[in-house]
């Protein structure tokens, strides 16, 4: 990760964010969780309720991307991002997944947000939230809904 001296807030936390889709396609565990803040408590849409501090987060990471081995799809979509001099917060809408052993795509939507921090001059990210919205009568979560 570089350091954001001199860049408006709001330009280097997008520089933040952008390194951290590029780290997840790349399937760079280290540097996925280096966006992340040692007391990080995160909400995923896979497994847990919750995930509270980095190694916790990375060690999900690691089991996310073991779940999904094939060519990756991590896109985001309608960001929109807010910062000030230590704070930020953005929230966009998440393609993701991977493609099949037969080469076929097993992508969804989900919404993320995610919450920022300065600390120590860098931007990380403090909480982060994916989910996906359900079928009340079923509770089957709606993956395939479009933008």
């Amino acid at each position: 990760m570089t350091t954001h001296t001199g860049l408006p807030a709001e330009a280097a936390v997008l520089e933040q964010l952008e390194s951290w889709t590029a780290a997840v396609r790349d399937r760079d565990i280290d540097a996925i969780v280096a966006h992340y803040a040692p007391h990080i408590v995160a909400f995923d849409a896979v497994a847990q309720l919750q995930f509270k501090g980095v190694e916790a987060y990375r060690q999900h990471w690691q089991a996310c991307l073991e779940l999904c081995p094939g060519l990756m799809d991590f896109e985001l979509h309608e960001v929109v991002l807010h910062a000030d001099g230590e704070v930020a917060f953005c929230h966009a809408l998440h393609h993701c997944g991977d493609t099949n052993d037969k080469g076929e795509p097993q992508v969804g939507w989900l919404r993320m947000t995610s919450g920022y921090r300065r600390i120590e001059g860098q931007w990380k990210v403090v909480h982060e939230h994916f989910s996906a919205p359900f079928e009340m009568e079923s509770g089957k979560a709606l993956f395939d809904l479009e933008p």
